[in-house]
C-alpha cells in the first residue's frame, strides 16, 4: 500500500465546488506545484514541500487544506485490490433507456463499484467493479445491475492482468 494524491475528477467533487462558487477553482503556479509534490509522495512533510515551491510549512498546510476543501485533490492510501482479497475485477459497460443519470447514481451507491464513468459510444456508463471472487461478480453484475430498471444490457470486461494503474497524471 502506499500513500497518493488523487486530483478529483469525480463529480461529486466537481458538483460540491460548482455549487459553492459557481465555478471550477481557479489553481495557480504554486498550487500546482504542491498538487505535483504530494503526487509524488502522498506523505511528503509539508516543511519539504514548502522549500520546493518557495512557501513556509504554515502556508503549505493552509493551500493543502484548502486544495482538499475544494475537492481539487485527496490523500488517499491506494491499495493492490489482490493483496487485500480481492482477486476479480472488471469493467462493465451498461447499456441505458431512458435516464442514464440516474442508472449512474445507482452504480455509485454500490460498494463494488470502484468507478463510474458516462460516455459517448458503445456504452452509456462503465462501471469498474472489485469483487472477492467470480462469484461475487456474478451475483453484483446478474442480481444487481441488471435488475436497474433502465439497464438495457451489460457488458464484462473481467481483468486478467492489470499492466498500469497510476495517478500520476501530475497538472498538466
Amino acid at each position: 500500500m502506499h500513500s497518493e494524491v488523487v486530483a478529483s475528477r469525480s463529480a461529486e467533487h466537481r458538483d460540491s465546488r460548482e455549487s459553492r462558487n459557481g465555478s471550477s477553482p481557479h489553481l495557480d503556479a504554486v498550487s500546482l506545484a504542491i498538487i505535483e509534490q504530494l503526487q509524488e509522495d502522498g506523505r511528503r512533510p509539508y516543511a519539504a514541500i514548502g522549500k520546493a515551491v518557495g512557501l513556509s510549512e504554515a502556508a503549505v498546510r493552509q493551500r493543502v487544506q484548502k486544495l482538499l476543501d475544494q475537492g481539487v485533490m485527496q490523500i488517499v492510501a491506494v491499495t493492490d485490490p489482490l493483496t487485500v482479497g480481492f482477486r476479480r475485477q472488471a469493467m462493465v459497460g451498461v447499456n441505458v433507456e431512458g435516464d442514464v443519470e440516474s442508472i449512474a447514481e445507482a452504480l455509485t451507491d454500490m460498494p463494488e463499484v470502484e468507478y463510474v464513468v458516462m460516455t459517448a459510444g458503445s456504452f452509456d456508463i462503465l462501471a469498474e467493479i472489485v469483487c472477492e471472487d467470480d462469484d461475487h461478480l456474478l451475483d453484483v453484475i446478474n442480481k444487481r445491475i441488471r435488475s436497474l430498471p433502465g439497464v438495457r444490457s451489460t457488458e464484462s470486461f473481467v481483468y486478467l492482468k492489470l499492466k498500469k494503474q497510476t495517478y500520476m497524471w501530475g497538472t498538466r
